[in-house]
């Protein structure tokens, strides 16, 4: 036997930690179907299984398209019209009644390697349009697996023991739904760092690295594996020097954890006295425990989209609602900030709002999706407004691009309250209504936004996305993608200057804020207020406690004549590292 290999491989760090543990591998496709051929005998009982298979995944997608047809319309329900003309295609079924009656494959392999073949002919053509049916025709096959019984996706809702789970790619909706209890972190071969997968794996708190390139050839089902969430590095199958390394690693986290516990209930406050405001991003309920544990001022970004993503069904209002009450309930008094839906671009739950689009991140997504599926919207609105009966609730309005889409927005929010008030209702309509700056056009007009709203909050991670025109998802270009790059440091300085001069409360509540180096800078620009995960609430405070404002300023200034993010990075690394060196473990 070959002995096993030790291997290191580098990938994009996207949420922060150490985890040690055996490899679970869903492969490119989450399945295996291995060839197998049957009975000369058999052939015609497979062939009616496989008959059987296809009428019953026709009978699927036709319940799937009434139902998209009722909640979103017949345009977006053609999607699945589709879907039924592909699986109807004489051809296909020519093709795969031929391997099955002639060559004596099985109903599960055939379907396997015919769809397979479609799907790859499609991605090959130049039409865009026609390469995005690819996806289209491996769903089908997806579908006819699983009626066959044959799809060998691990079960994951099974899981019993700790596993750390390999992939190609999850999906934010996948990775709202892994259990922490046993997915103790996940790597795949795809993906950016400032992707939503990215965000959720952040919230849950798992360790992850994305964007590795091809490896799950490598791994076996007997490999052990690192996952170094700080570096961006995962190892197969380790040595014991470097498993004896990785251990004293988390060790030292953990003693960094609880030396960062002890300032919860201290304010986020610089050393010569000027605090400021602290509060946590969350996409689920259960994550205020965790706010509250670390001392968060509140909820500065709750995401409510992951509503959809976690489910098959559309949320309705009493879901909303309950959603909400909860979260302003455990945050006992203190402000949260809901942000309408988001949904669209990377973010899809399981049943698709919009048709395929050649260019989702600038296409019909977040605040022009709601404007346009006022089913949608409404009862979000109408949950928002009623659960703010139990505390300080404010509203957000997401991906704001132009006045007229904020005036809507604020329009649509009046109409709702006057419903709730006509059917007598509790709820209450003097909520401060804010707005994300997210896009330059906003950044670059924002005195005039600014007279119609009552707070700002700068979304870093898509400013940093439209800005630099990367596709924060996109593993190709995931070294472009920085929210430290000049150009994104002065559109919120400008966003800063007009917050000042209005009077209007300002807070940055991308990721960018969670990273200590980042923040400070963000502090000296004249940010006094940031919005963080949870798990980087004590990092971000502990940052803050050890610097003064003066000390922020120079940081601030030095950063902006610098002329590339990498620069900028190097300098607020060496920063942390003499203010803050305890922090540099993690």
């Amino acid at each position: 036997m070959h002995p096993i290999t030790m291997l290191e491989l580098q990938g994009i760090p996207v949420s922060p930690g150490v985890a040690i543990g055996p490899a679970l591998v869903l492969d490119l496709d989450g399945y295996r179907i291995p060839k197998t051929i049957i009975a000369a005998e058999s052939v015609e009982d497979e062939f009616a299984r496989l008959r059987n298979a296809m009428k019953g995944v026709a009978s699927q997608i036709e319940a799937s398209r009434k139902e998209t047809s009722a909640v979103a319309g017949e345009t977006t329900a053609d999607i699945f019209s589709a879907q039924l003309q592909m699986l109807h295609d004489p051809r296909l079924q020519a093709e795969l009644g031929r391997r099955v009656r002639l060559e004596h494959q099985s109903a599960e392999y055939a379907v396997n390697r015919v769809l397979s073949h479609y799907a790859e002919a499609l991605r090959q053509l130049d039409n865009p349009v026609l390469a995005d049916r690819a996806e289209d025709v491996r769903d089908i096959e997806k579908q006819l697996l699983s009626e066959l019984g044959a799809v060998m996706q691990t079960p994951l809702s099974e899981i019993s023991e700790p596993v750390i789970l390999l992939a190609r790619t999850l999906t934010p909706s996948e990775t709202a739904n892994l259990d922490r209890r046993y997915i103790r972190a996940f790597c795949t071969e795809i993906g950016g760092s400032g992707g939503h997968t990215a965000i959720v794996a952040k919230g849950l708190e798992l360790p992850a690295v994305v964007g590795i390139g091809p490896f799950l050839d490598s791994v076996t089902a007997a490999s052990r594996v690192i996952v170094d969430g700080d570096r961006g590095v995962i190892v197969l199958n380790p040595d014991d020097a470097t498993l004896d390394s990785y251990r004293r690693r988390i060790k030292q986290r953990e003693s960094l954890s609880q030396r960062l516990a002890e300032l919860r209930d201290l304010p986020a406050e610089t050393a010569d006295g000027l605090r400021i405001g602290l509060s946590a991003n969350i996409e689920f309920p259960h994550e205020t425990t965790a706010c509250l544990q670390r001392g968060a001022d509140g909820i500065g970004l709750y995401r409510t989209e992951f509503l959809y993503l976690s489910s098959d069904e559309t949320p309705s209002e009493e879901d909303h609602y309950d959603a909400y009450s909860q979260v302003v309930k455990e945050m006992a008094g203190r402000p949260v900030i809901i942000r309408t839906l988001d949904l669209g671009a990377d973010k899809v739950g399981r049943r698709p709002m919009t048709e395929r689009e050649n260019n989702p991140f600038l296409g019909l997504r977040s605040i022009r999706l709601s404007l346009k599926n006022l089913d949608l919207f409404r009862p979000q609105l109408r949950a928002i407004l009623r659960a703010a009966v139990h505390g300080d609730i404010r509203v957000m309005f997401p991906l704001i691009t132009t006045i007229a889409e904020l005036r809507q927005a604020r329009m649509l929010l009046k109409v709702v309250a006057e419903d709730l008030k006509d059917a007598g209702i509790p709820y209450r309509s003097d909520i401060p209504v804010g707005m994300m700056v997210e896009v330059p056009a906003a950044a670059v007009m924002l005195e005039h936004f600014v007279k119609e709203i009552d707070f700002l909050s700068i979304g870093t991670n898509d400013l940093a996305q439209y800005t630099l025109a990367v596709d924060r998802s996109n593993e190709y270009v995931a070294d472009l993608y920085q929210s430290s790059d000049p150009a994104v440091l002065r559109l919120i300085q400008n966003c800063v200057s007009v917050g000042k001069a209005s009077e209007k409360s300002l807070s940055v509540c991308g990721e960018m804020s969670s990273n200590p180096g980042r923040a400070l800078l963000l502090v000296g620009l004249g940010v006094r207020h940031l919005s963080v995960p949870p798990a980087a609430l004590t990092r971000v405070k502990k940052a803050i406690r050890s610097v003064t404002i003066e000390q922020c300023e120079q940081i601030a200034a030095r950063a902006m004549s610098l002329e590339a993010s990498r620069d900028v990075d190097m300098y607020l690394l060496d920063r942390i590292s003499k203010y803050v060196p305890e922090l540099i473990v993690s």
